[in-house]
């Protein structure tokens, strides 16, 4: 195979072909157990260097994995043999119009790097990823990635206007711009976020900015259930929209203060942290309400502050839940989303699927959005273990379906959760989705392996 095409047609280093190097490349955070083996790395630097290796792959029918900063957890970068991972990490160009609100990216840059460059102008990039420090702004968009603040602010694609996309073929699309509304032919621009670089690369994206978040005032109330804690968020969502509603269970609480140490319950069955950025007096009057909810179903303990470190430390810990349960053993990541009504349904039926499998299953929770992390923790070299925790890790797929939930709230089908996705969409959109795939990508080199 011409190789020696590609590496001469791009800049000097683009091209990575060493094992080791390569090595690095060949999974994302969801850790597949089986990756496949490159034939070589690229790292773009602009979208004609996308519109190169595309053309190159489409040309020799080379499959193509783009990949962000590998945070993904669904397996939606894992390598195919003989095939290319197409990194992004080098495309970190921002330009921010502080006057339209708008900012224009490149999509190597971080979530985190984004929101400092805007912050300088006093604005604001609300979707907030527990990865936000080292998840990239295209891997976002590839997966319409959501994070904390969501269940107010909404998700990845409320805030993309547009984008320049680089097709298959290497054809390069702007679609949409810095308009707030537009609705001038289809909405290709919603299309492509969430599709998982399967029908096209995004090298450019128009993101929508908002003037910077007020202080927050932070709430966290103990449970002694899991049960009444998301009973509670009912009556919490019924009244007002927080700027944070999260949930953390036992497990959860005790792997983050192993690991940090800040003086969580270690008894509490379930911890609530939620927030309110309303102004002035409003955010009291929010705290208050949620306080009145949470005592109302129970709470053992309701604390809050208006202090800003001590409300980020909160904060702060239930972002570190995802490695803090790591460091118990291999995950499983679930991210199984239900209407609000069925939460508590949600939450009593892991219980009962995690003692029926004899597995750990830390639950961590967007709750206010009905969005759970259900984790399951697992040995690896135990083979009974294993296939208990596999069996668990589906039947939470199913359960979510049962209470007319979702298999994916933010994180993707990847290759972990694409078995379920015929029964969460049915034939018939299984069928639409594959031809509007085959259209864009005619000889399926995108990302193949995943999703579908």
């Amino acid at each position: 195979m011409p190789l020696d095409e590609l590496i001469t047609a791009l800049p000097q280093g683009a091209v990575l072909t060493d094992r080791d190097l390569v090595e690095g490349y060949r999974r994302d955070w969801a850790r597949d157990r089986n990756p496949g083996q490159p034939l070589a790395v690229v790292r773009a630097g602009s979208t004609e260097e996308v519109q190169t290796v595309l053309r190159w792959a489409t040309a020799h029918q080379v499959p193509v994995v783009p990949r962000g900063a590998g945070s993904g957890l669904s397996g939606g970068a894992t390598a195919v043999d003989g095939g290319l991972v197409l990194s992004l990490e080098r495309m970190r160009d921002i330009h921010v119009d502080p006057v339209s609100r708008v900012a224009v990216v490149q999509p190597g840059l971080l979530n985190a790097e984004v929101k400092r460059a805007v912050a300088e102008h006093g604005l604001w990039y609300p979707p907030d990823p527990s990865s936000f420090e080292i998840c990239s702004i295209g891997g976002n968009a590839a997966t319409n990635a959501g994070g904390l603040c969501c269940v107010k602010y909404g998700v990845t694609t409320d805030y993309v206007l547009g984008m320049q996309v680089v097709l298959a073929d290497g054809t390069a699309l702007r679609l949409g711009g810095p308009r707030l509304k537009d609705v001038a032919g289809l909405s290709l621009t919603k299309l492509f976020v969430g599709s998982e670089g399967l029908l096209g690369v995004i090298t450019e994206l128009t993101l929508r900015l908002i003037p910077a978040q007020a202080p927050a005032s932070t709430l966290v109330a103990v449970f002694p259930s899991i049960e009444a804690a998301a009973d509670a968020v009912l009556a919490i969502s019924r009244e007002l929209r927080p700027s944070m509603l999260e949930l953390m269970d036992r497990t959860s609480i005790n792997a983050v203060e192993d690991m940090v140490t800040m003086g969580l319950d270690r008894n509490a069955e379930a911890l609530l942290i939620a927030r309110s950025d309303a102004p002035g007096a409003a955010a009291a009057h929010e705290i208050a309400v949620m306080a009145r909810a949470c005592e109302a179903h129970g709470a053992s303990e309701v604390f809050s502050t208006d202090d800003q470190d001590e409300g980020e430390a909160f904060t702060a810990a239930r972002r570190a839940a995802f490695p803090a349960l790591e460091r118990l053993g291999s995950l499983l990541l679930e991210d199984v989303g239900v209407p609000l009504p069925a939460l508590p349904a949600l939450v009593r039926g892991i219980e009962e699927i995690a003692a029926a499998q004899r597995v750990t299953i830390g639950v961590v929770a967007h709750a206010g959005d009905g969005n759970t992390h259900p984790i399951v923790v697992y040995n690896p070299a135990d083979a009974d273990q294993t296939a208990r925790a596999y069996r668990a890790f589906g039947a939470v797929m199913d359960l979510a379906i049962e209470l007319g939930g979702t298999i994916t709230g933010e994180h993707g089908v990847g290759r972990l959760k694409k078995e379920w996705l015929p029964t969460y969409l049915g034939a018939d959109v299984m069928a639409l989705t594959r031809r509007i795939k085959d259209a864009l990508d005619p000889l399926g080199i995108l990302n193949p392996g995943a999703v579908l």
